[in-house]
C-alpha cells in the first residue's frame, strides 16, 4: 500500500503516551511508528522481551498497550509469541475463534534480547514458520542494566564492560550484522530499517512484515541518549547521520531478493555520525585517526557487499 502521511496520522494510537521512557530514546518513537502499519479493525497480541521498552510501558497494573500485552523472559520473546500464534491458529482450526477476526502477532526484543540472549528462541520461532513479526529495537547496547556492550555494540565503542583506556579503545569486536543473518534463514520478509523524517520506511516496511504470511523479522534503529552521550532533542539528527552515513543502510529481502530502500545521494564520512555521541569521543582525539579509518572500511564493505546482493536480482 502507498504511504499517505495523513492517513498514518489519524490511525488510532496502540501505544500510549505516559510511559516512562527517557526522553530522546528511540524505541517508542519505533514502536508507534511499526503498530501504526496495523489495520484499525485488526487486533495485535505483542510480546516484549525485557529490557528498558517491557519495564518502562508495563509497570502492573497500568500499561501503554492498547492491544493484548504478554511480558516475556529476555532470552525468550521468540518462542513466547510463536506459541501465542500457534495456539491461535489450532483454535481457529477447531472453529473456536470467531470468522473475520484478524489478529497479528508481534514481538519487541532489544538488541540484548536479540542478537545475544534470545537469539535461539528468534531462530527457532523463524525456522518453524510461525506467522509473527520480530521486531528488534537496536540500540547497540544492554542499555536496561548498565550500558553492557552486546554484540550489537560497533567496535571501539566506549561501554561500561568494555572502556575505552590507553591500552584497549573500547570494545574490540565489529557489530554482529543480524539482518544478513536473518535473511539467511530464507524468511518471506526481512527488513533494516529506521523511524527516519515522515517514517515511510519504518511504516511501509511494517507494513509488509505484518501482512506478509509467515515469519518475518525487521531490524529497526533505536538510538539511546544515555548510552549514546547525544542531547535528547537531536535524536532523529542521530538516525539521519547513520542513514546518511551508510553505517545504518535501509534495505529489504523480500522472498530471497534484495532491495536497498535508500542510497545517500552524498554519502557522508561515517565520522559525522561518530561526532556527536559521547561513546565515540576517544576516537576523535589526535593519533586516533586509525580507529576512524577502520569503522569507515567496514561501513564501506558492508554497503559494497549490500550494493553487490542487489545487483545479483538483475543477473
Amino acid at each position: 500500500m502507498a504511504y499517505n502521511l495523513k492517513e498514518a496520522a489519524i490511525k488510532p494510537e496502540r501505544f500510549t503516551g505516559g510511559h516512562r521512557m527517557c526522553a530522546g530514546c528511540g524505541a517508542p518513537v519505533v514502536v508507534r511508528g511499526v503498530l501504526r502499519a496495523l489495520k484499525p479493525e485488526d487486533h495485535a497480541v505483542i510480546g516484549g522481551a525485557t529490557g528498558c521498552l517491557e519495564v518502562s510501558t508495563f509497570l502492573y497494573p497500568f500499561t501503554s498497550w492498547k492491544d493484548s500485552f504478554i511480558h516475556s523472559a529476555f532470552e525468550n520473546a521468540g518462542a513466547t509469541v510463536s506459541g501465542a500464534e500457534a495456539a491461535y491458529t489450532a483454535l481457529k482450526r477447531k472453529g473456536k475463534i470467531p470468522e473475520g477476526k484478524e489478529v497479528k502477532f508481534i514481538a519487541f526484543g532489544g538488541d540484548g534480547g536479540t542478537y545475544d540472549i534470545g537469539l535461539q528462541s528468534l531462530s527457532g520461532a523463524m525456522e518453524r514458520g510461525h506467522d509473527m513479526v520480530y521486531v528488534c529495537y537496536d540500540n547497540e547496547a544492554y542499555m536496561n542494566t548498565g550500558i553492557q556492550r552486546s554484540s550489537a555494540t560497533p567496535k571501539y565503542t566506549d561501554t561500561t564492560t568494555s572502556p575505552a583506556g590507553e591500552k584497549i579503545p573500547g570494545k574490540q569486536q565489529y557489530r554482529k550484522d543480524l539482518t544478513m543473518v536473518m535473511a539467511n534463514h530464507h524468511l518471506p520478509y526481512v527488513a533494516q530499517t529506521a523511524p527516519l523524517g515522515n517514517f515511510k520506511d519504518l511504516t511501509e516496511k511494517a507494513e509488509k512484515a505484518i501482512y506478509t504470511k509467515g515469519p518475518a523479522f525487521l531490524n529497526v534503529l533505536a538510538p539511546c541518549p544515555r548510552g549514546w552521550g547525544y542531547d535528547t532533542p537531536n535524536l532523529m539528527d542521530i538516525i539521519r547521520l547513520a542513514v546518511e552515513t551508510c553505517f545504518w543502510p535501509l534495505y529489504e529481502v523480500e522472498n530471497g531478493k534484495y532491495k536497498i530502500t535508500y542510497k545517500p545521494k552524498n554519502k557522508l564520512p561515517v565520522e559525522e555520525f561518530l561526532k556527536p555521541q559521547a561513546r565515540f569521543k576517544h576516537m576523535l582525539k589526535p593519533g586516533n585517526e586509525w580507529m576512524i579509518e577502520d569503522v569507515q572500511a567496514e561501513v564501506d564493505n558492508r554497503w559494497n557487499e549490500l550494493l553487490k546482493l542487489e545487483g545479483e536480482n538483475c543477473q
